[in-house]
């Protein structure tokens, strides 16, 4: 397996080895050993679950600092719809872009503009015949990782366009070359502000093995401070964004969905009801639904662990300032119905399945019965003392070699009371 760069990790000094991100990783991916949580990376994908529920901090995203702008003579700046959702009594959206070119931006491009082009091709892409139904949205790097690790029997349902954050970056330095033809692509810096970390990491392993569309992320919750510096509401913005009611609603759960214009879709949030609705799709449990939006933060972007807002109340805004704007101020960029080549994923989501142990297929089937018979010996109350957060999961462990069965504290509690009798 490939190595994947993550942007969720471990702040060992502040790790006290409870147990409490064990029950909540949705993929199994953290251990206990030697009284510190750690990450197994073939499982992580990078939800920021551990970082939302962790109680002493001891989960944070890795992302690029500001200063990383410096290095570009042309700064572009590309807002995830949620931002304008984290500032209090905001009722224009030009105060943020402005903001923006006050802290450094030489040009901003909304990626909002980009979801209400990527919406139109959706709307395209759902009119053609043989697809496999249910589509499942690509708008999420945790869904697509998710689908990779746990449910590859999926890949070919997952819609093949690129998400608003990699159309935004497109078009940006398309817009950027065409205004300033002296720059190169070296000179030009085009710059995502995530909500969350999977974007981090989506953007720096370089899906598609193409050349890379964004050259920095940064933190919204550290853009979100130099901001609050920096914007002068009493002063009109020179600046006009160009977002509408489509574009800014990508930033909530079901947004994405309902500008499709079909109602034969589902839209999940929070990544517990994700796994479920998947594993209801690879059972056919949905067969007349044609499109699947999936979040896996709770209420959409807006629960991003990098924001500063609370999702209900950032929710709140960004219904607010919807009832202003049009439906849409952008379009598709070309005609017909068929989707540019430079807007569309050509390589298939490859799959990592977790549970592969050996080519050999034999060598799979007796190693998962292994792992069977070593878990009918365990107690099945999933305590977590072991340092695993299932008994399932540490007997997958010692069977991997990766643990001892004594190392599990209520094993060894029987053997002493055996002993005593």
């Amino acid at each position: 397996m490939e190595k994947y760069l993550h942007s969720v990790t471990i702040v060992p000094d502040k790790c006290h080895g409870c147990t409490h991100c064990l029950n909540y990783c949705p993929t199994e991916a953290i251990r206990v050993k030697d009284g510190k949580a750690v990450i197994n990376p073939d499982r992580c994908i990078d939800c920021g679950q551990c970082i939302r529920v962790c109680k002493n901090k001891a989960k944070k995203a890795v992302y690029d600092g500001l200063g990383e702008i410096e290095r570009f003579k042309f700064k572009i700046a590309l807002p995830a719809p949620t931002l304008y959702g984290q500032f209090d009594n905001l009722d224009e959206l030009d105060y943020v872009i402005q903001g923006l070119y006050d802290i450094g931006f030489d040009y901003v491009f909304e990626v909002a503009r980009a979801a209400e082009i990527v919406s139109e091709y959706t709307r395209r892409y759902l009119r053609s015949a043989d697809l496999p139904k249910p589509i499942i949205s690509s708008a999420c790097p945790v869904i697509l990782r998710l689908i990779s690790l746990r449910f590859p029997s999926l890949a070919g349902n997952v819609i093949p366009l690129m998400s608003p954050m990699e159309t935004a970056a497109i078009l940006s330095r398309k817009e950027a070359k065409k205004t300033h033809p002296e720059l190169s692509d070296e000179d030009i810096g085009v710059c995502f502000i995530s909500p969350c970390p999977a974007k981090v990491s989506y953007v720096k392993n370089n899906p598609d093995n193409r050349k890379p569309l964004i050259d920095c992320v940064f933190s919204m919750k550290e853009v979100y401070f130099k901001l609050i510096a920096r914007m002068k509401r009493e002063n009109e913005p020179q600046f006009v964004s160009r977002t509408g009611v489509v574009g800014l609603s990508w930033a909530t759960s079901g947004g994405e969905s309902a500008a499709i214009f079909n109602e034969k879709y589902l839209a999940a949030d929070g990544i517990e009801n994700v796994i479920s609705v998947l594993d209801q799709i690879e059972n056919n449990a949905l067969p007349n639904l044609e499109f699947i939006e999936l979040n896996s933060c709770p209420g959409g972007c807006v629960g991003g662990v990098m924001t500063v807002a609370n999702p209900f109340i950032a929710k709140a805004r960004l219904q607010s300032l919807r009832r202003y704007l049009p439906i849409s101020r952008n379009f598709a960029i070309s005609d017909g119905d068929e989707v540019p080549s430079e807007l569309i994923i050509h390589t298939p989501l490859a799959e990592r399945r977790i549970g592969h142990y050996n080519p050999d297929e034999r060598f799979t089937l007796q190693m998962l019965n292994d792992i069977e018979e070593c878990n009918k010996c365990l107690p099945q109350i999933d305590c977590g003392a072991c340092g695993a957060p299932t008994c399932h999961a540490f007997a997958e462990d010692v069977i991997r070699g990766h643990a001892k069965i004594d190392e599990c504290v209520i094993l060894a509690l029987w053997a002493k009371q055996d002993k005593k009798e």
